[in-house]
């Protein structure tokens, strides 16, 4: 028996199977789920867990409170075609897909049915999802009830932090800081390594030491009362080791590198919108 959340997935890749796995056991068992995906080996892959799996979108989806549409950007307009005739008017639409806007997803959904996209939320979440770690930026256009703005927040939080933006722009942000954020830390540990293993330890020991800092710098600041500005001072003595490497990230201006490559990656969001809109193709509606 299915109970009263049920979750479609139109799409079984890896931030699907990231947010499965929250769900799995916490919100949800195997049969209140279901896996949309045309890959045998995906499909196969959810079927070892007990989740139903289905090559493509049928009627079965109309049992499904919330679909979740987590395929690549350049195949949702697709995907939505696909499936949008067993949307029901209390169907909650989640959208994970990067530079797709609220707006050109609602008119593909239009296609069924012009009411049947007022239940529409989309957000951006990133990879530490993978270990129940992540953080969610979500957007619900205006008119999604309270209660479905609930239950998004819900099953966001099954892998992570959410945090609600007001303006769809701001997904944006969220995308230049939190979305594409895990890349820079990574970055960041690789060079850490880097410069451990050019001052005389070996891989393993960088590693280990690269690892534990950050994920002890990261827990500090969380738990602490203080801002970071104000830890990162109580770490600095005047005329020390940590003051004589700040010097050098401020020498090469270390904040404003960061603040520009954020922008970039913002601007590049807001480009691959304008792109989606600009190459959507028309509908059989007869809508562009």
């Amino acid at each position: 028996m299915k109970n009263s959340l049920t979750i479609a997935f139109i799409g079984g890749g890896n931030m699907a199977g990231a947010m499965l796995g929250g769900l799995l056991g916490n919100l949800c068992q195997p049969q209140d789920l279901l896996v949309v995906d045309p890959n045998p080996a995906t499909r196969a892959a959810w079927e070892e867990k007990g989740i139903p799996t289905a090559e493509q979108a049928s009627e079965s989806l109309s049992q499904y409170k919330i679909w979740i549409y987590a395929v690549k950007p350049q195949i949702m307009q697709q995907a939505v075609q696909a499936s949008r005739v067993f949307l029901r008017d209390d169907t909650l639409v989640i959208s994970i897909a990067a530079g797709l806007t609220t707006a050109l997803l609602s008119d593909w959904l239009n296609g069924a049915d012009a009411a049947r996209s007022a239940r529409l939320i989309r957000c951006m979440p990133n990879t530490p999802a993978l270990i129940r770690q992540g953080v969610t930026g979500l957007y619900a256009v205006p008119t999604v009830p309270e209660a479905d703005r609930e239950l998004a927040e819900r099953v966001l939080s099954s892998v992570g932090a959410a945090v609600w933006v007001g303006q769809e722009s701001q997904l944006d942000a969220v995308t230049a800081l939190s979305g594409s954020g895990p890349a820079y830390v990574f970055l960041f540990i690789e060079s850490l390594m880097a410069g451990g293993i050019q001052l005389g330890l070996d891989q393993d020991q960088a590693r280990r030491l690269a690892l534990a800092t950050l994920k002890g710098a990261s827990l500090l600041a969380a738990d602490s009362e203080d801002s970071p500005a104000r830890l990162r001072e109580k770490v600095t003595s005047p005329g020390g080791t940590t003051a004589a490497a700040l010097a050098r990230f401020e020498q090469g201006d270390f904040t404003g590198l960061v603040q520009a490559a954020m922008q970039a990656a913002n601007d590049r969001a807001a480009e691959m919108a304008r792109e989606s809109a600009a190459g959507s193709t028309v509908t059989d509606t007869g809508k562009k």
